[in-house]
C-alpha cells in the first residue's frame, strides 16, 4: 500500500513519498541474498524517524553505529529498530564508524547509508538488484539517471568533478560520483579494503570522510565489477553537516595520493606472486 507523507512531518519541504518497495517479490524471497544496512550516526535523533520510515521492511539486519552522540540518538534508534545490532564506534570519524559497522554485519550484502535523511533507504532494492545482476560494488551516483541532488552546492560539485576526474585518470576507472557515500557491496570483499583494525585507539588513516574514496578505489583496483546506480540526494533534514567541503576535499586529494602508492605496492606483490607461481609450475 502506498502512503503519501509530506516531508514536513520530518522537517523538510512538501515532497510526496511512498512506502519503500521490498527487496524481492515473494517468489524470489528464498533465493535472495541477505542484506545488512550500516547506519553511522552522531546526534541524528531528529532525522532517524524519516530514515526508519523509508527503510524497506524486509531488511535482514540494521547495524546502527553510534559516534558518541550527546543527544538521545541511541534511545530513538532503539525505539525505531528494537531488533537492530547496536555498535559504539571505537575512535572518531565516519570511516571508523563504518569499519565498526562492517565488523558487526552478517548479511551477504552490505549497504552504506547516512543517518541525516539525505540518502533514501527506499533506493536500497536498486542497489541489491545491481549486485544480484553481477556487480561486486553498486556505486551510488547523483549524476546517473534517475539520480540527482537538491543538496550539492556549485563549489562541492566542482570539487567532486575534479577529484572524480583525477581518480579516473590515475586508476583507469569510470566513476561519475566519487565522493557520494551511498554504496553497497558483497560482504565477502571486505578483506580487499584492508581497513585498519577498529581495536586501535589512536586515529588511523581512513577514519574520516576519505573512507568512501578508499573503498571505491580499492575495490576498483582489485579488478571487481562496478555498476553505478542512480541515486537522489535530498537535503539534511535537521542539524548541521559534519562535512567541510574544503578540508575534507583536501583530505580526499591526499587519499588519492596515498592510494596510488598503495596500488603500486599491491601490483608489485601481485607481479612477484605470479612470477613465483610460474617458476614453481615450470620447475
Amino acid at each position: 500500500m502506498s502512503i503519501a507523507v509530506p516531508r514536513d512531518d520530518f522537517g523538510a519541504g512538501d515532497v510526496e513519498t511512498t512506502t519503500p518497495p521490498p527487496l524481492a517479490d515473494a517468489d524470489a524471497e528464498q533465493d535472495r541474498p541477505t542484506v545488512s544496512v550500516i547506519i553511522p550516526a552522531m546526534n541524528e535523533a531528529k532525522n532517524l524517524p524519516y530514515v526508519a520510515y523509508r527503510m524497506p521492511e524486509d531488511i535482514d539486519q540494521i547495524v546502527f553505529v553510534d559516534g558518541n552522540s550527546s543527544d538521545d540518538t541511541v534511545e530513538v534508534a532503539r525505539k525505531l529498530w528494537p531488533d537492530a545490532t547496536f555498535v559504539q564506534q571505537t575512535r572518531s570519524g565516519k570511516g571508523n564508524a563504518l569499519a565498526c559497522g562492517f565488523e558487526a554485519a552478517t548479511g551477504d550484502i552490505i549497504v552504506m547509508i547516512d543517518a541525516d535523511g539525505s540518502t533514501d533507504p527506499a533506493e536500497i532494492p536498486r542497489f541489491v538488484e545491481a549486485l544480484v545482476g553481477g556487480a561486486d560494488l553498486a556505486k551510488g551516483s547523483r549524476f546517473v539517471e534517475p539520480g540527482g541532488s537538491t543538496d550539492i552546492t556549485a563549489f562541492r560539485s566542482l570539487g567532486n568533478k575534479g577529484l572524480n576526474g583525477l581518480v579516473n585518470l590515475v586508476f583507469r576507472t569510470g566513476f561519475t560520483d566519487l565522493c557520494y557515500g551511498y554504496n553497497a557491496f558483497w560482504r565477502k570483499h571486505l578483506p580487499l579494503l584492508e581497513l585498519p583494525p577498529t581495536s586501535y585507539t589512536r586515529p588511523q588513516w581512513g577514519d574520516g570522510f576519505e573512507i568512501e574514496t578508499v573503498i571505491n578505489v580499492r575495490l576498483a583496483t582489485s579488478g571487481l565489477e562496478i555498476a553505478e546506480v542512480g541515486s537522489f540526494e535530498g537535503p539534511r533534514l535537521h542539524g548541521r553537516s559534519n562535512l567541510n567541503a574544503y578540508s575534507d576535499g583536501m583530505r580526499v586529494l591526499r587519499t588519492i595520493g596515498q592510494e596510488w602508492q598503495h596500488w603500486r605496492e599491491v601490483r608489485k606483490i601481485r607481479k612477484a606472486t605470479r612470477a613465483a607461481d610460474v617458476r614453481e609450475l615450470t620447475a
